[in-house]
């Protein structure tokens, strides 16, 4: 149970709910802004699990959801307003904007997501380090193993850091492994727009690529219809946060699996004890893991196994590199 906390302002793009109040009870309040809609299954809707986990824990939660960056400032600041004391922002869109408002309140706890370690972290502020080039890893162990043509598409939203860090450690488990396998990455230009996964999908396809790596929201349904215009086995999808599975079963290979329950009720507790700034990152055993789908040979899964266990014993180290991807 968490007692005496100051209460969460969970950041998530979006309109939204919940109750606030400004009385200095010392009970948790914790507000969060989501950037898409809770009801997604996916990135949002993670964050909606961890927000309702701590609330069964006692705390009194609201939450915004589909809120842009533009309007972010604001919702902020109406959550400090309503006395919520504990803030978090659900997407790494959101840190800047969430330093700035931390500095104005020092009074309020915020936590911000982010990829890496930001530079000038305001003393109120708490990071959750996504560290999605780690997870990435293992995703290249699998499509290095699993392709039967040696060519590989990795399919992602915006090109972004974050995404060109997952392109270059799935170059890096292809350059471990020896193997001549190559790797064409692509973006769509949009995490959600299903139609243009699809045709990108199609195209790597069609120019010879096996097994597509997508780091996408609610687009990769688009990258399954495409797979499952071909054979069973003949192409394979990755996905992520969420099992996807079910939009292609015959096609599906693995999911990076994320889960924000656990880094939010670690930072809680140790806001509950004091620590008023931290870097948390996300890991095997720490928020993410990687799921393989039952059709994939068992040769591979091994691999996959083996390379997840290589990262957390520290045998592996996967480079952070968020270069732009020529």
């Amino acid at each position: 149970m968490l007692t005496g906390l100051v209460a969460v302002l969970l950041v998530a793009a979006g309109c939204g709910g919940g109750g606030g109040g400004g009385a200095d009870d010392g009970k948790l309040r914790i507000a969060a802004i989501f950037s898409g809609p809770t009801t997604d299954a996916d990135y949002n809707a993670l964050g909606l699990e961890a927000l309702k986990s701590a609330e069964k824990d006692g705390a009194e939660v609201s939450y915004s959801e589909s809120v842009a960056v533009p309007d972010i400032e604001r919702v902020l600041q109406e959550y400090v307003a309503d006395g919520f004391n504990v803030i978090w922002t659900h997407g790494s869109q959101f840190y800047e904007a969430t330093a700035k408002i931390a500095e104005q309140n020092p009074e309020v706890r915020f936590i911000g997501e982010f990829d890496g370690e930001p530079e000038g972290q305001p003393d109120n502020v708490w990071v959750i380090d996504r560290n999605f080039h780690t997870v990435f890893y293992p995703i290249g162990v699998l499509a290095t193993n699993l392709t039967k043509k040696g060519e590989v598409g990795y399919l992602g939203g915006l090109s972004l850091p974050f995404s060109y860090s997952e392109v270059h450690a799935v170059e890096q488990a292809i350059d471990d492994s020896g193997k001549d396998v190559e790797l064409t990455p692509v973006w769509s230009g949009d995490f959600n727009d299903t139609v243009k996964a699809q045709q990108l999908t199609s195209q790597l396809i069609s120019g010879g690529a096996d097994v597509i790596i997508t780091s996408l929201n609610l687009g990769v349904v688009g990258a399954f219809k495409a797979v499952n215009d071909t054979a069973p086995g003949a192409a394979w999808v990755t996905v992520k946060y969420t099992d996807k599975s079910q939009n292609g079963p015959d096609h599906y290979a693995a999911t990076v699996l994320y889960d924000f329950k656990h880094p939010l009720t670690e930072i809680l507790a140790d806001i509950d004890k004091g620590t008023t700034q931290g870097h948390y990152v996300i890991g095997f055993g720490k928020g993410a893991s990687v799921h393989v789908g039952d059709k994939v040979p068992a040769e591979v899964k091994a691999e996959v196994e083996k390379a997840v266990a290589g990262i957390t014993d520290g045998s592996i180290e996967v480079a952070l590199d968020q270069a732009e991807v020529k």
